[in-house]
């Protein structure tokens, strides 16, 4: 019997271990993974520092070639009634979306797809806004991120633009 390909939806602002821990829970149960870059027309942002380009890099250099995926890119459309056909016409075809966030669980699941939950790895340490947080304030943010994410982060002069925009807020 072949296995379901499964579409996981993230702003990877940065790409971090908790990401890392979610593809491979997934990847137990599914054949390949559709990681869908959200948010992907932001960067430079508090909230969206990374461009897609950039985000793109983090995740392939943190898997490698450890999992059949595929990477692509969703710009936002700020409507939720057609979110979910959005998505569907920029991503191959996916069975089951794996995810946490309770407005995606809602959307998919009014558009008949089946939905998975995960456990959340360590989400307090693991979240892309305490890691900004920690870079902006100086402190310890590189054992919350994969190698790949670092490599990218210190070629992108990543911790100057977190601590710049840091001080715009």
């Amino acid at each position: 019997m072949m296995k379901p390909t499964a579409l996981i939806v993230g702003r990877f602002q940065p790409f971090h271990n908790g990401h890392v821990k979610l593809i491979d829970w997934a990847a137990e149960e599914v054949d390949k993974i559709i990681i869908a870059i959200g948010s992907s027309q932001e960067s430079h942002t508090w909230e969206n520092p990374f461009s897609a380009e950039e985000r793109r890099r983090m995740i392939e250099r943190s898997l490698k070639t450890l999992y059949r995926y595929e990477i692509i890119e969703v710009p936002d459309v700020n409507d939720d009634r057609i979110w979910v056909s959005h998505v569907k016409r920029i991503a191959p075809e996916f069975q089951v979306v794996y995810t946490n966030g309770e407005l995606e669980i809602r959307l998919f699941r009014e558009a008949g797809f089946e939905v998975r939950t995960t456990p959340l790895f360590s989400r307090d340490l693991y979240s892309g806004t305490e890691i900004r947080r920690r870079i902006a304030n100086g402190e310890r943010w590189e054992r919350l991120v994969p190698q790949g994410t670092i490599d990218v982060i210190r070629e992108v002069d990543g911790v100057r633009r977190i601590r710049e925009l840091s001080r715009i807020l």
